[in-house]
């Protein structure tokens, strides 16, 4: 991918102007249209003015799945998710959904009324983008997914006490949720607000998740 690609994206646009934007990224193999059917079940007030922006991750040989290529936000170099990833590869993805970012806000969207969101592999491009921007944004959700750039994330004074939704689902084979409660203890130590709730499910999301989902995006983008 350029430097100044743009990732082709999914959006769903509010009744009237959006005046706030959720940016989510799904997970490894999936794309854009993975999350698009959530929209209707996060129970949003009928008056927030919401853009949806579901990007497509680009298409790249991933190493655990022996160099079979498909869409994917980094490489995944062993089953140790915690450390062996491409960092250099999601910090690249990082980059190109901050380009949505700041699209959004030369669309009239202030960083504030932004929300990143990222199941899986798409959660860790969130938590490094998200706590690496320079700007004060609305919160991050981070779905069945581990914070993989912990230890070298360049974090943002803007960012410090960002909100952030923390979900996964107890019976996780993938992504164990050993790896998003460790997140949410380390956040937690570094001052983050960070909410952690975790579902009956494998590597998925269930209604209830989507509907706690909504309620706080909602809460987040209310009108002060």
């Amino acid at each position: 991918m350029a430097a100044t690609d743009t990732l082709r994206a999914v959006e769903i646009e509010p009744r009237g102007a959006a005046d706030a934007a959720v940016i989510w990224l799904h997970g490894l193999g999936a794309d854009g249209h993975d999350f698009e059917p959530v929209v209707p079940h996060l129970g949003l007030p009928a008056d927030l003015a919401v853009r949806f922006v579901f990007p497509h991750a680009p298409a790249m040989p991933v190493t655990l799945n022996q160099g079979y290529v498909m869409p994917a936000w980094y490489d995944i170099l062993g089953t140790d998710l915690g450390r062996r990833v491409d960092d250099s590869g999601l910090r690249a993805s990082a980059a190109a959904v901050g380009r949505l970012v700041t699209r959004e806000i030369e669309r009239g969207v202030p960083a504030s009324r932004i929300v990143i969101a990222g199941f899986s592999q798409g959660g860790a491009v969130g938590y490094e983008l998200a706590l690496s921007w320079p700007e004060r944004l609305a919160g991050l959700v981070a779905l069945s997914t581990y914070f993989a750039t912990r230890d070298s994330i360049a974090r943002s004074a803007a960012n410090a006490d960002l909100p952030i939704l923390i979900c996964h689902g107890r019976h996780d084979p993938l992504v164990a949720e050993d790896l998003g409660q460790a997140a949410y203890k380390h956040l937690r130590e570094l001052g983050y607000p960070a909410e952690y709730r975790s579902y009956p499910v494998e590597h998925g999301v269930d209604l209830q998740e989507i509907r706690d989902i909504g309620g706080w995006i909602a809460a987040r983008l209310a009108p002060a």
